[in-house]
């Protein structure tokens, strides 16, 4: 195993991070039981496949030195190997639960440990020794979505399935060879500052567009209290592609019209009101390195969109998200407030460690909800021949707001999961059941 440098994004994130906010992702996956001693031994799985994983032995280390690809600057970080590597530290068992969110919920509380490996397994048998679940906790700055998907799944039961191509070696750099490099690499940093210039200016006018605009409720903002709370929420995707055929666009199109409907029964429930609300959700998009590129890592831009929470039609709300995300996506995801996450490749390392506390604290002017999709593959998977049943994907909170949602569909299912600061969003709960409410009056709409 090799050290390799954290991409602008990863380092971002790791320097973004604080004890109130964690930046972490997670993902709680419910299995069903072939005994009641299930848990435990999945347990024991995980930690002996972890230590076999070579990804899940790499802990970030702060580097502190000039880098001659990028000159004048410093203080960046990278992904190095741990040759004491104990995978018990990483893999926990509780105690039998009833409430499985209940556990995760406190579990996402806690950050990770920075001076080591920055994962970790939590799994906690159910009461009723029918089923289990794991929680698994990744950085941000270790594996965004996909690849916190591809890691988990390193540890699963084995699949039948084509083992990967060799990824060629990468030729030893040479000192020499990188200063012959700085006059085409200067070259290219002018090239890129001329993009960032681009990039910046369309997110400060969209931006300021947006703020101006914005029609959000104190609802979705809390100061941090450090505590968190998460809910899920399982929908038939047969009832999303009947929405879908019948109205026209996406699947991702209902799911997000779903969040803004939700959100309107919930506001109205607890009293505050869906009248004159639109908040702004980012909707992340993934532009993922090609596996040559270097550095690796996280690779992402957004959408950004006002939620239709003040129409009082589902079907009004549903055909303004369609066409808000149709008007995104010809715009591209170089254009926009949701294209802030591109401007961290061309802030040198030093930028991200000294103003990762400010970027962190202006997430709320950028937008007051996260909405992001997972990819999830359509195999069952399996840990020690217990077969997954359920799946959450549950996302970190930025700062200043109290709720963030995440979704994945999985074999014939759509699993929302639901994050929010807990002393913020006592009623969660609420909020879950109106995700299965306003899918209901999509579907009786439709039918109408």
């Amino acid at each position: 195993m090799t050290s390799d440098e954290l991409a602008p994004l990863d380092l971002a994130f790791w320097n973004i991070e604080s004890a109130e906010h964690p930046m972490h992702l997670a993902a709680l996956g419910v299995f069903t039981a072939n005994s009641p001693t299930a848990g435990a031994h999945a347990a024991d799985l995980l930690a002996a496949r972890a230590a076999g994983v070579s990804a899940l032995r790499m802990r970030i280390r702060d580097v502190w030195r000039p880098d001659v690809r990028l000159p004048l600057t410093f203080g960046g970080a990278t992904r190095e190997p741990v040759a004491d590597f104990e995978p018990f530290d990483h893999v926990r068992l509780h105690a039998p639960t009833r409430d499985f969110h209940a556990v995760a919920g406190r579990l996402l509380e806690r950050p990770l440990e920075r001076d080591r490996p920055p994962w970790e397994a939590h799994v906690v048998p159910g009461e009723d020794g029918t089923s289990f679940a794991v929680l698994f906790k990744f950085h941000h700055a270790l594996a965004d979505g996909l690849r916190a998907l591809t890691l988990a799944a390193a540890v699963m039961d084995p699949m039948d399935m084509p083992a990967p191509r060799p990824r060629p070696a990468e030729p030893p750099r040479s000192l020499l060879g990188e200063v012959r490099k700085l006059p085409a690499l200067l070259r290219g940093t002018l090239s890129d500052l001329g993009r960032a210039v681009d990039i910046g200016t369309s997110v400060a006018r969209t931006t300021l567009d947006a703020t101006l605009g914005a029609q959000g409720t104190t609802a979705l903002t809390a100061e941090p209290s450090g505590t968190r709370r998460t809910v899920g929420v399982v929908l038939d995707l047969d009832d999303v592609h009947r929405i879908r055929k019948t109205v026209g666009g996406t699947v991702n199109d209902v799911l997000i019209a779903v969040v803004a409907g939700a959100l309107r029964r919930w506001l109205d429930e607890r009293g505050d009101g869906s009248e004159g609300v639109a908040p702004r959700a980012l909707i992340p998009v993934s532009k993922r390195r090609p596996r040559t590129a270097h550095p690796q890592g996280n690779r992402l831009s957004g959408y950004l969109m006002k939620l239709p929470v003040d129409d009082p039609d589902p079907l009004g709300r549903l055909r303004t998200v369609r066409t808000a995300m149709d008007r995104n996506k010809d715009a591209g995801p170089n254009r926009g407030a949701g294209a802030v996450a591109l401007l961290a490749d061309h802030v040198p390392p030093l930028g991200h460690r000294l103003g990762g506390p400010l970027v962190s604290q202006a997430a709320r002017l950028w937008f007051d909800i996260l909405v992001t999709s997972v990819p999830l593959p359509s195999l069952g998977l399996r840990l020690g021949g217990c077969p997954l049943a359920e799946v959450y994907p549950l996302a970190p909170l930025a700062h200043g707001q109290s709720v963030a949602v995440a979704i994945s569909t999985y074999r014939g299912s759509v699993h929302y999961g639901l994050v929010a600061d807990a002393e913020a969003v006592p009623d969660l709960e609420v909020l879950g059941k109106a995700v299965t409410g306003e899918l209901e009056e999509l579907l009786a709409a439709c039918e109408s």
